[in-house]
């Protein structure tokens, strides 16, 4: 599963890349976000819900690299903490980097819709059946927007298809697939 998220997150990222840039209205400074959320796994044996509270920067692209990049791009950093409420209550944390995409052309006054994709590092203080590792990779994608609601900074909303395994560092590699649902706000 994680080589198919991989090849996935490869071919998205060369066709944002390789496609014309979207024009934001005006240039995005660094933003920061609180996001609570929850979900639960898939396509696992073993059912775990989870809720969780991140804090991420959503940064712009200039700063960080030199090349000519689509000016809807932008790169966030996340951390995450969650505690598991099925099957018993647990710790996972995590911290991931992802590429957020703006799609500007459906973008409306309340709306700025978005993709993001991306990787990171995550400890469940759990193991699933056939898991190996506590520390794992997570890969993950999502689909969300950001939400203007009068005065002041946005909201958003995302759900995120995320796997975590030890890609193959432990004989037992079991992983988790889970679904993921945000709900935050900049300030």
């Amino acid at each position: 599963m994680t080589r198919y998220l991989f090849v996935l997150g490869l071919v998205c990222g060369q066709l944002l890349l390789c496609s014309p840039a979207l024009q934001a209205e005006e240039r995005d400074p660094t933003r920061y976000a609180l996001t609570a959320g929850g979900g639960f796994s898939f396509s696992t044996h073993d059912d775990v819900d989870f809720v969780q509270l991140s804090l991420s920067a959503l940064l712009d692209q200039d700063p960080l690299f030199q090349l000519q990049l689509p000016e809807s791009l932008r790169f966030k950093l996340e951390g995450t903490v969650a505690l598991t409420t099925e099957p018993d209550h647990r710790i996972m944390a995590g911290a991931d980097m992802l590429a957020l995409y703006f799609l500007d052309g459906l973008s409306s006054q309340w709306l700025r819709p978005y993709v993001e994709a991306g990787i990171g590092l995550a400890y469940t203080d759990f193991k699933v059946e056939g898991q190996g590792l506590r520390v794992n990779f997570r890969s993950q994608a999502g689909i969300g927007s950001e939400i203007q609601l009068g005065d002041g900074p946005p909201w958003f909303a995302a759900v995120r298809v995320q796997h975590l395994s030890n890609a193959g560092l432990d004989e037992d590699n079991a992983g988790i697939n889970l679904i993921c649902f945000q709900l935050g706000r900049f300030f």
